[in-house]
């Protein structure tokens, strides 16, 4: 468990990344902070490893104070995946991933044959572990980052926008693949993105966030959708817009078979509705 308490971040120039953020964040779930630029985010996912050291408040991982922990050592045990994948690039896929371990005194010959496992894990071929990060492409190297980021298989892992810099369809399969993954490992994930789909789409707990790390909202996705806690929120999910009403588009569907085509406030095609065997169905307008 991750806990901040009354966290503040005021650089030197006087400007105030955060103030007084106090929050839980659970284990083994996904927790996704979600905001604008200026909205803190980032400097709360680093605080927790000590990238960047509040000026003011607590970070409790454990009951256990971040900041009487040595550094480096700290951020060896929390696995850390950033928007370009920060892979070094004159070293081979097999080697990024063992980079941690091997510093942590695991043998090569070791920390290889469980990166060969993590590169499974994340659903990359082996056959590519002797290639250079230049020779992948942008998706195939945020794997990469992920399997380092598990290489210690840490109890934390923090993702700042690891998906943001792909493109839309790469985008999707890698946040599945981080679904199934979270599925088989259970870690404690703290995720920060400007996407509001993505927030609901990973997070157990999602966290809106206004400028300067004040919490607009926090709770599951289903329980912000269903009452935002004000305009800033409403406009920011889409509410207002009506972009998150569901409704049933009665020209396409196969309504022999129970089937309705279900799309959103944008026409976006979202799902299909079936009729189950003892289950009345409704012909209605649906929303969430």
């Amino acid at each position: 468990m991750i806990t901040f308490e009354g966290v503040s971040k005021r650089f030197p120039d006087g400007s105030v990344a955060v103030d007084d953020f106090s929050l839980t964040i659970p284990s083994r779930s996904t927790t996704v902070l979600v905001g604008s630029s200026g909205s803190g985010k980032t400097t709360l996912l680093r605080m927790i490893n000590r990238m960047v050291d509040p000026t003011g408040g607590r970070i409790l991982i454990d009951d256990e104070d971040v900041a009487g922990l040595e550094p480096v050592k700290l951020r060896r045990r929390i696995g850390y995946v950033m928007q370009n994948s920060g892979l070094l690039p004159h070293r081979t896929v097999i080697d990024n991933v063992a980079t941690v371990p091997i510093l942590e005194g695991v043998k090569k010959s070791v920390a290889h044959e469980q990166a060969l496992r993590l590169l499974d894990t994340v659903g990359l071929d082996r056959g590519l572990a002797k290639r250079y990060p230049a020779q992948l492409s942008g998706g195939q190297q945020q794997r990469v980052g992920v399997a380092r980021g598990l290489a210690v298989d840490p109890n934390i892992l923090l993702m700042d926008e690891p998906f943001g810099a792909v493109d839309p369809l790469v985008r999707d399969e890698l946040q599945q693949e981080l679904l199934r993954i979270q599925r088989e490992l259970s870690k404690t994930v703290v995720f920060v993105t400007h996407d509001i789909d993505e927030a609901f789409l990973l997070g157990d707990q999602v966290v809106i966030l206004r400028t300067g790390g004040v919490i607009a909202q926090a709770g599951t996705p289903a329980e912000i959708l269903a009452n935002p806690a004000d305009e800033f929120v409403a406009s920011f999910i889409g509410a207002d817009r009506g972009k998150r009403s569901l409704h049933v588009d009665a020209e396409h569907g196969d309504l022999a078979r129970g089937e309705r085509v279900l799309v959103d406030g944008t026409g976006r095609v979202v799902g299909i509705l079936r009729d189950e065997p003892g289950i009345a169905s409704s012909h209605g307008a649906a929303s969430s």
